[in-house]
């Protein structure tokens, strides 16, 4: 069992099971295409940024599009950015005049968006700002776009309470106008962080406490994230993966990676992580208990850039032949060989393999007996040698075939050990897998 199983709320058992999510990052920040935190980044007065507002309209956007793509190319759930930090909400709220049915679009995109993927049969996830540089009571701290602006009387007159009652309204809306929401991903808090007098801001800040009865009131069963400061939730992880398999420290995580290093679209960053990568990214996330959130950030006009296409065409080409050894999977304690990750799922032990050897391979302190082995990619089948059959054949040298003089294997092997026979040339596909079929008790 998880150790953060019980502070999830709803069964997480479809979370755990799904393995592979697609991010969303979308807002007015698409327009200026050069960075999600541009006003921050580049300290823009709200009057300046106002001209992403004015000129939002994504005339090419088919979220029918986005889903048929997140479906066809393995994504088993979606996080959809409903309110970023500069407060833009991309639904029709009734609390702000600051959304998107009043941008030259006119309509409420996240409807648009949680029709699309609920009709493809996709989880859907929320993600929802905590910070708010637009809102007139949220106050100042390092992060904001107007912290070298500070004014003091101004600051005075601020009142975090009216801001935590904006959210609890904005929570209502999210929560009851949209039907089942699956998945809560709120970010962030950082109240350790401090910028001379300025600090920042956690779960006192947020009513935490709260929010996450209010949310759990309006939804018993979904799942939240760990980031109001409540230690619960999803572990939530960007750009950073968990390293290691523990049967009595596991947790439900979640690895949130992106295309290029940016969640929103970029159009001069080139900085894309290859396919190989990509999957290598997968496959350790799930080896190690965890799930993939990997982003995408359309652009201005509501498409996804062709670069961004292709690499998760490349990885759903993957996944569709080796879905078997990441859908429903789970890691293993036993130690891989050198470059190589285990997965298992019931009966089957799923041997990837990142860095290709000659001619062999070792698999120790292997749990049954086993039945059978063959790549993924193929099914073809992969030679296993047996550590017994190799000790016994060992007790004369005149007794070891030329087969195992070819093959050089020369250690000693325990019981539980297997040796298996692989091609010299590595298999077309970005990660080889084997699929190792044990024996049934």
């Amino acid at each position: 069992m998880y150790k953060n199983w019980s502070n999830l709320y709803g069964n997480p058992k479809w979370f755990i099971d799904s393995k592979f999510g697609m991010f969303i990052h979308y807002g007015l920040y698409s327009v200026a295409a050069r960075h999600e935190w541009i006003m921050t980044l580049e300290e823009i007065e709200e009057t300046k940024y106002r001209r992403y507002f004015d000129n939002f309209n994504p005339d090419l956007f088919n979220p029918k599009e986005w889903a048929k793509l997140a479906r066809e190319n393995g994504f088993k759930y979606m996080v959809f950015t409903t309110k970023h930090h500069d407060g833009f909400a991309l639904w029709d709220s009734k609390v702000t005049d600051y959304k998107v049915t009043n941008t030259p679009y006119a309509k409420d995109m996240l409807r648009e968006v949680i029709e699309a993927f609920r009709a493809e049969g996709i989880k859907i996830g929320l993600y929802y700002s905590l910070i708010d540089w637009h809102h007139k009571d949220f106050t100042m701290d390092g992060y904001h776009p107007d912290r070298s602006r500070i004014d003091l009387e101004v600051e005075k007159k601020k009142d975090m309470k009216i801001y935590q009652e904006y959210i609890k309204s904005q929570m209502k809306e999210l929560l009851t106008e949209y039907g089942k929401i699956d998945y809560l991903w709120l970010d962030f808090s950082y109240e350790s962080k401090t910028w001379g007098d300025l600090k920042g801001k956690g779960k006192d800040d947020w009513d935490s406490e709260n929010l996450e009865k209010l949310i759990i009131e309006l939804q018993p069963n979904i799942i939240l994230n760990d980031r109001l400061d409540l230690k619960r939730g999803v572990s939530t992880h960007e750009q950073y993966q968990r390293s290691k398999v523990d049967s009595n420290q596991k947790i439900i995580w979640e690895g949130c990676q992106s295309l290029n290093g940016s969640w929103g679209y970029h159009r001069d960053n080139d900085n894309f992580k290859t396919p190989e990568m990509l999957v290598k990214i997968l496959v350790d996330t799930v080896a190690n208990d965890g799930n993939l959130l990997l982003n995408i950030g359309p652009n201005g006009r509501g498409q996804i850039d062709e670069k961004s296409k292709e690499l998760l065409f490349e990885v759903g080409k993957w996944l569709k032949l080796h879905q078997n050894s990441i859908y429903n999977s789970s890691g293993v304690e036993i130690q891989p060989p050198l470059d190589c990750r285990y997965t298992m799922n019931g009966n089957k032990l799923y041997l990837h393999i990142f860095s290709w050897p000659y001619r062999t391979l070792t698999l120790k302190n292997l749990p049954k007996k086993v039945k059978f082995a063959q790549f993924l990619n193929d099914y073809s089948e992969v030679k296993v040698i047996e550590a017994q059959v190799l000790n016994e054949k060992r007790k004369g040298e005149s007794n070891l075939n030329n087969e195992l003089k070819a093959l050089h294997i020369k250690e000693k092997l325990d019981l539980n050990s297997i040796i298996i026979e692989i091609p010299v040339k590595k298999p077309d596909t970005l990660i080889p897998v084997i699929e190792i079929i044990f024996e049934e008790e």
